[in-house]
């Protein structure tokens, strides 16, 4: 499915271009009752009329889409967002592209988004994150015939070319750390389970604790603090609490450092943690945060680069960026 024309309104409708130009911007030179039937034409196939002029041209629009599905309040704390936009910011301006970005609630809503942006000539692809597993996503771009590149996998995304980070090697480098200190009892505050990235530092996680003899401990939660320090809290009150929590994020593992201070523990003597992509909260806090560290904002050139690429024409293809390594700082140490 290709993206809809002004030349398939006036097939459609048995006119010429220029009397669907003439009807789309309200122009005189047709009846009323035609213009009504092309503009029912053009929202049927899903062909915006304010986007007339640009069809008619041919023009790029000089801009690509980023929607995200999570909550809007998360966007101004979270690191790991702002430095994979500056990443796209940084390839995009060096080629006089914009950025769109909106928020939505639900994967269904953002495929209306990339009908109606695909449809108005708003953008000339799309980055997508958050890949989920049977990703409804994915077949829709696939059928507009969208540029689009997928960040997080590997996973099933037929044509469209991803590009992700080991998750599973990280995760394992940081149980072995831990282990190799003396933890025996670990656990993990994930992120969203539906998230195809967090299932597979999940079933890694499960995995290496097998292969060392110990129990598995996640907690799900959602990125935010206030959900991590729940998480946290529930682990904490446990009788047999663990010496060691890995978090998805950083800023979970800010508000566990928090709970564990709010709770008379003392980081690391009494627990152990780990933040998942470092950013300067890990560093601000005392003491500074344990983490896996990797250039989000160099994450996100790369994507940039592959999704332009690809309007361009160019065959893209597969990408494995670099995985996630350990920085130790002072929230880790040998268990008392």
């Amino acid at each position: 499915m290709k993206r809809p024309t002004i030349a398939d309104i006036a097939r459609r409708a048995g006119v010429s271009k220029g009397a669907v130009s003439y009807a789309l911007n309200g122009q005189p030179g047709v009846s009323e009752a035609t213009r009504q039937r092309i503009v029912a034409i053009a929202q049927e196939i899903g062909f915006n009329p304010n986007s007339a002029a640009r069809a008619l041209s041919g023009a790029s629009a000089r801009a690509v889409g980023l929607t995200l599905c999570r909550p809007a309040r998360i966007l101004g704390i979270e690191p790991w967002f702002m430095g994979l936009i500056s990443g796209f910011e940084a390839e995009l301006s060096a080629r006089s592209y914009a950025l769109t970005l909106q928020v939505v609630g639900t994967p269904e809503l953002e495929v209306e988004v990339y009908r109606r942006w695909w449809g108005e000539r708003r953008i000339d692809g799309v980055i997508v994150t958050d890949l989920r597993e049977n990703d409804i996503r994915i077949p829709v771009l696939q059928q507009l015939q969208l540029p689009a590149v997928v960040i997080g996998g590997p996973g099933e995304t037929g044509t469209i070319a991803q590009i992700w980070s080991d998750d599973a090697g990280a995760i394992t480098e940081a149980v072995r750390y831990l282990v190799a200190l003396g933890h025996r009892r670990i656990a993990r505050v994930s992120g969203l389970p539906g998230l195809l990235h967090t299932q597979t530092r999940t079933r890694a996680f499960n995995d290496i604790c097998s292969s060392l003899g110990l129990e598995a401990i996640t907690v799900p939660s959602d990125y935010t603090g206030e959900e991590g320090s729940r998480a946290t809290r529930r682990l904490l009150i446990d009788s047999d609490r663990p010496t060691a929590i890995i978090y998805d994020n950083d800023v979970m593992a800010v508000a566990g450092l928090a709970v564990a201070q709010e709770m008379g523990l003392a980081v690391p003597g009494d627990l152990s943690i780990v933040a998942w992509d470092d950013s300067p909260l890990c560093s601000l806090v005392h003491p500074p945060l344990t983490a896996l560290t990797r250039d989000i904002a160099e994450y996100g050139a790369h994507a940039a680069r592959e999704l332009l690429a690809s309007i361009d024409g160019k065959q893209v293809g597969n990408v494995e960026a670099g995985t996630a390594h350990l920085t130790p700082r002072g929230s880790t140490a040998p268990p008392r």
